[in-house]
């Protein structure tokens, strides 16, 4: 299931060609992310190896987790908002064995951002499997 979720994401950017249009389409889906909730803006859910201000939040529900993130920039805005529709609505365990590095591959990530923003994506992932894990 979580390789079919990762693999839809992929196959939504490929068919937007050029990597401007895929920045567009990451920029608007940042856009459409719910608001978060101001308490849970706290340094507890801040991602603080990332140059931007991200925080995520991982919100149990019966028998899965749903998460609610922001961030101060477009882009990595939109890369949260990726992360957040793909992790919420699955257990612990699944969020666990998702194969992020084959999205971020897929989405030919690494080559379009910055060493330092790369290093932040991996660091507002690992927080949200923490967070997974914590909240199971």
């Amino acid at each position: 299931m979580a390789d079919e979720s990762i693999q839809d994401i992929i196959d939504t950017f490929d068919l937007l060609g050029d990597w401007d249009q895929r920045y567009e389409y990451l920029v608007e889906i940042g856009e459409r992310l719910p608001a978060m909730e101001p308490a849970d803006k706290t340094d507890a859910n801040r991602v603080m190896e990332c140059m931007s201000t991200v925080h995520v939040v991982a919100k149990p529900e019966t028998g899965v987790i749903r998460f609610d993130g922001d961030c101060d920039t477009a882009i990595i805005k939109g890369v949260v908002a990726l992360l957040v529709g793909l992790f919420s609505g699955k257990t612990a365990a699944e969020i666990e064995a998702l194969d992020v590095d084959a999205l971020f591959e897929g989405l030919q990530l690494e080559e379009h951002l910055s060493p330092n923003r790369h290093v932040g994506v991996y660091a507002i992932v690992n927080k949200m499997k923490a967070q997974a894990a914590r909240a199971a």
